[in-house]
Parts: C-alpha cells; sequence; structure tokens
C-alpha cells in the first residue's frame, strides 16, 4: 500500500490541469490514468479563451501555441437561404480572442509534462479504478489494476478526486447518483478532406430536418451529424449512401468528397447526456467535471467547464493540503457551491437550445429553418461571445507558486493585463 496527499482517478483535462495546480503548489498529487497512453480521438478538442487564460497565468501559453493548431474567430450558422455570423470572438475583451482546435491527447501531454516538473507529481497509466478505501463514511483513496500486469494496488490519501469522466467509476464506487435531464439527439461524427478553397470558420448548418456542425481542423473536416436520441439503427438502416447524399446536400463543396466515407465503420456515434450530482462530495472525496456534470456538446464548452472546476478546486484546496490534516467537508462543499451557478446557467442555455431548436428541428415537420431575428443584434452576439469564450464565472489561477525545487516562488500568480508577446 502506497500513500499520496492527493489522488485523482481520471488524466482527462480536469485531473491534469488539478493534479498541475497542485503539483506546482507542492503537494504531493498521483493522478491515475486508465489508459496506456492519450492518443484516443476524443471529440472535445477545442481550448476556449478561458482555458487559454488559464495555460497563461501558469506560464504554459507560448508551449502550448508552439502545438499545431487552428484558431477560430468566428462561429457562424447557415440555412438554406441565410447565414449569419453566431459569435465574433475577435471582440472579445480578453487577450485570447479565439478558439484554439487542438487535439486533445496534445494538450493533456502538455499538461502532464509540465506536471512533471515537480518532484511532487506521479503518474500512472494503464491504472484501471476498481474501489475506494474507506473508513467508516470517508474515502481515504482508491483501489485499481494495473492493466497490463494485473496486479492490484491500494493508494491511500488524505483527498480523493473522481475526474474520471461522465461513466466515473468512483462515483459509482460512492454511491453518488447524478440527476439526467435528458438530450434530444445524439451525434455521428466522422472526418472529410479539407480543401484551401473550403470554408474557414467553424458552421452550423440547418436545414428541414437536419443538422451538422462543421469543424475546421486544417487538413480535414470534423463533421458531427445530429440524429433524433436512439436514431442511430435507423440511419444505419437506410445505408450509408443516404448519409453520403444528405451530406452532400448539406454542404454542397464536399459532395465531391462524400464517397470517402466507405461504410459506418468510419463513424462513430456520441451519445449525448446531459446530468449533475446534486451533491459532489463526501468525507473525503470531491467529484469535478464530466463526472459532476455531463454537459452537451452545445458550444463546445465541455471541456473548459471541466478546467474551471479543476482551477477552483486547487485554489481552495492546495493551502489545506499543504497544511496536512484532514479535509473538512465544509471546503469540499465550498467547490461545489463556487461552481454550481455556471454549471447550471451553462446547462439550462444547453437544455433551451436542445429543447427550442434542436429538438424543433430534428422531429417537427420538414419545413424550412430560419434563423431567428435575435441571432443577428449586437446585443445577442456580445451574449454568445461572452457564453462561448469566458463561460459564466470565469475562474483564475491563485495557488502558491514553487520552483521545481521546491523553493516557494509566489502566493499567487498576478494576471498582466496586455496581450502576451510572439503569441500575435
Amino acid at each position: 500500500m502506497s500513500r499520496s496527499t492527493c489522488v485523482i482517478a481520471g488524466g482527462g483535462p480536469a485531473g491534469a490541469v488539478l493534479a498541475l495546480l497542485l503539483a506546482r503548489a507542492g503537494v504531493p498529487v498521483t493522478l491515475l490514468e486508465k489508459h496506456a497512453d492519450f492518443l484516443r480521438d476524443f471529440r472535445g478538442d477545442t481550448i476556449h479563451p478561458s482555458t487559454l487564460q488559464v495555460l497563461d497565468e501558469v506560464g504554459l501559453a507560448e508551449e502550448f501555441h508552439r502545438l499545431p493548431h487552428h484558431r477560430a474567430y468566428r462561429l457562424s450558422a447557415r440555412t438554406d437561404d441565410a447565414e449569419a455570423q453566431v459569435a465574433d470572438l475577435s471582440r472579445l475583451r480578453s487577450r485570447y480572442n479565439y478558439i484554439a482546435f487542438v487535439p486533445q491527447w496534445d494538450f493533456l501531454d502538455l499538461v502532464t509534462r509540465a506536471a512533471a516538473r515537480y518532484p511532487w507529481f506521479t503518474l500512472v497509466m494503464n491504472a484501471e479504478v476498481t474501489g475506494v478505501i474507506r473508513e467508516g463514511n470517508a474515502v481515504r483513496g482508491l483501489r485499481y489494476r494495473d492493466r497490463v500486469s494485473g496486479a492490484e494496488h491500494e493508494l491511500r490519501a488524505t483527498l480523493t478526486v473522481a475526474a474520471d469522466g461522465r461513466r466515473s467509476d468512483v462515483r459509482r464506487a460512492a454511491g453518488l447518483v447524478p440527476v439526467e435531464y435528458g438530450a434530444p439527439m445524439d451525434v455521428v461524427w466522422f472526418r472529410l478532406p479539407r480543401e484551401a478553397s473550403d470554408p474557414q470558420s467553424p458552421f452550423l448548418r440547418a436545414s428541414a430536418g437536419r443538422l451538422m456542425v462543421s469543424i475546421n481542423r486544417g487538413t480535414y473536416w470534423q463533421l458531427a451529424y445530429l440524429i433524433p436520441k436512439g436514431g442511430f439503427d435507423a440511419l444505419r438502416e437506410r445505408g450509408v449512401e443516404a448519409l453520403r447524399r444528405s451530406v452532400a446536400e448539406l454542404l454542397p463543396f464536399l459532395a465531391g468528397r462524400v464517397g470517402q466515407l466507405e461504410d459506418f465503420g468510419d463513424v462513430s456515434v456520441l451519445s449525448v447526456a446531459v446530468d449533475r450530482l446534486r451533491r459532489w462530495h463526501r468525507p473525503g472525496l470531491l467529484v469535478i467535471g464530466d463526472a459532476a456534470h455531463a454537459m452537451s456538446p452545445i458550444g463546445g464548452v465541455g471541456i473548459n467547464l471541466a478546467v474551471q472546476d479543476a482551477v477552483a478546486a486547487a485554489n481552495l484546496l492546495a493551502g489545506p493540503l499543504l497544511a496536512g490534516g484532514e479535509i473538512p467537508e465544509s471546503l469540499l462543499a465550498r467547490v461545489q457551491r463556487r461552481r454550481t451557478v455556471p454549471t447550471v446557467v451553462t446547462q439550462f442555455v444547453q437544455r433551451v437550445i436542445q429543447r427550442r431548436v434542436i429538438r424543433t428541428v430534428l422531429s417537427g415537420p420538414a419545413r424550412p429553418v430560419r434563423l431567428p431575428r435575435f441571432v443577428r443584434s449586437p446585443v445577442a452576439g456580445a451574449v454568445i461571445r461572452r457564453f462561448v469564450g469566458l463561460g459564466v464565472l470565469p475562474e483564475h489561477v491563485r495557488t502558491p507558486a514553487t520552483s521545481q525545487q521546491g523553493e516557494r516562488l509566489s502566493q499567487s500568480v498576478d494576471i498582466p493585463a496586455g496581450p502576451p508577446g510572439g503569441l500575435q
């Protein structure tokens, strides 16, 4: 049996960022990741200005921007007879006024490499959590299995954090059950080649009974084809040719490339869920990110909400963890209270859009889709710009900073006002 001050289950954005911030503050932290690497085909690859700001505050902005990435300054929506700019992020009052599209495995590699510069950080790959260690009503660590050797391990900790996604094993082991809010759609993901003459910015394409989101990934388009909830079997029964034909009708510039979608083995399906825990904590345990609140893909804000959770948790918990002793559950409750408003507001907006736009288009009669007049208004543009770019209650890094040798550098990170050099 080994021990750490904090053990985090799940090497996604929430877990990786929390581990970095705690290690940077001098807190011994162990991050358990179920897989052998981060090379999986994630869909949450949008790094929004709020997360870019966090990276800047911990000194990783320049290193991040050296990764291959594409910047989107504007988001638009198209119907059969009109096009409107939904959000102009270039007008955002932030040093970062764009969304950066970066493969999530590159982002996670960057964050965990940065954390590994501190001697208090340990990353354990191939670590499949099998249960929690309990003492009475309190969680005191995790049990996990090495997926290569099959060996069983126990890791005791002052604080255990569940950041292992919407199907969280730790959450289930702790007896925490989320409230389901439902979603009217699932998403069929696939990619097609991109050419230089294609549109630049990501956009929503809406037509009678059909919705698609097109994301410019440089050399290819990442395409999200929305279908009614549970409708993939019906789509597959119609055959891949019907899907190709629908894509070509919605996006004529791709008509000559849809043949590269050979069969349904070239697509993957995201079962959309929106849920939230009523209680994010038990004695000795905190739940954050998708494990605490599964987000709809609307707005692409899920990864950024998870990162904000991690920053808030580190801000409140790093000092008490450094001081030693037990972490009172009342302090874990403060993390939940801090992040409840942005979570509830974001999910409320997503659910309204799901109900009034997506469900109406996908399940209503086949009639022309028109862009609501308010979408074109300056007020709506400003609200959407803020919501997508910075979110509700964006967090800033306030954790203490230490050198890699353990010397305390500062109590918090200063947030400079000007734009970063070399990142234009």
